[in-house]
């Protein structure tokens, strides 16, 4: 049997192949790990991917878990002490935001009972199927990031341009963008 064919951005880190086979593009309905998810997206913007990766762990431990009840009530002692906390992406627009979409998240939870249901109804509730051949096929947005882009800054969110909700549609599995070829891509078509 031969090796696994994967997309061709994962590469030989163990790190990336991890989190392409068990977590890139499997569909997340778990508003904490949503939540999670909207912030690292956010905190990648003009960095790369594995730069978060390295870092999550940390992530997780600065940022409570990521529950957005209690960023939320991030004060500017916390900051402070997030920006001076060198094992995570301390710029300090992209903390404030993290504070920001919190809040504006539990709004969300809030008007819709539950972010999941509110991010999915953009997709029907069903992943959308890409059908790339390579990786360089596929787009870094679409005219529907465009829309829930647009939707999330009318809500108060920040740090959620097009590109980076196209982004965090693929890693949460709302997009299936994983190439045909790929065993992952198989995996999720046919369960």
């Amino acid at each position: 049997m031969g090796e696994k064919i994967r997309c061709s951005w994962v590469g030989n880190t163990p790190l990336f192949i991890d989190y392409h086979d068990k977590e890139w593009g499997q569909p997340v309905h778990d508003d904490m790990k949503l939540f999670e998810m909207l912030i690292l997206e956010g905190m990648q913007a003009g960095l790369t991917w594995i730069t978060v990766l390295n870092k999550r762990e940390a992530f997780r431990e600065a940022f409570d878990g990521f529950d957005p009840n209690k960023v939320s009530l991030y004060n500017d002692v916390k900051i402070q002490e997030l920006m001076a906390n060198e094992k995570i992406i301390r710029n300090r627009l992209k903390i404030n935001a993290a504070v920001s979409n919190a809040k504006a998240f539990l709004r969300v939870i809030e008007e819709y009972g539950s972010f999941d249901k509110f991010i999915w109804s953009y997709v029907d509730y069903t992943p959308i199927i890409g059908r790339w051949e390579k990786h360089n096929d596929m787009p870094t947005r679409t005219p529907l990031s465009d829309d829930i882009s647009k939707d999330l800054k009318k809500m108060g969110f920040k740090f959620v341009g097009s590109t980076i909700v196209y982004a965090f549609m693929q890693a949460t599995g709302l997009v299936n963008d994983h190439i045909m070829e790929c065993f992952v891509y198989d995996e999720l078509i046919n369960g």
